[in-house]
């Protein structure tokens, strides 16, 4: 059973820093597209960062390049969000997807239908 498990959310300042962590277990995700969505109450689920299978491609929202840095780790089946001078218009549900439908290929896409997996979220808060 494929699963996507997100951690490192919690309560930062603003200029604070984050790191989230995504588990991904049941198969291996290193021939995949990995990316990372936010969801803010009242809002749709945007894109934020994405990362090709080999680490070599990313792909970042214009709200948050420079600021976050989007990593995996394919021996442990993990991929990572640091987020730093974080604001509080960052504060949101973050969720980690993959797009399992194409194997080794360097597209990372920006759009929800791109990725058809995806955890339960964890919650950042940014407080002003």
């Amino acid at each position: 059973q494929v699963q996507l498990v997100e951690s490192g959310g919690g309560l930062v300042q603003a200029g604070g820093s984050l790191r989230l962590s995504c588990a991904a277990s049941g198969r291996t995700f290193s021939p995949y597209t990995m990316g990372w969505f936010r969801q803010a109450p009242g809002k749709e689920r945007e894109f934020v960062t994405g990362i090709s299978w080999t680490g070599g491609i990313t792909n970042y929202a214009d709200s948050v390049k420079g600021r976050f840095t989007i990593s995996r780790d394919n021996a442990k089946n993990m991929v990572y969000l640091q987020m730093n001078s974080l604001k509080p218009e960052d504060t949101a549900v973050y969720y980690c997807a993959a797009n399992l439908n194409d194997y080794r290929n360097n597209r990372v896409g920006r759009r929800r239908y791109d990725y058809n997996y995806w955890g339960q979220g964890t919650q950042v808060t940014v407080s002003s």
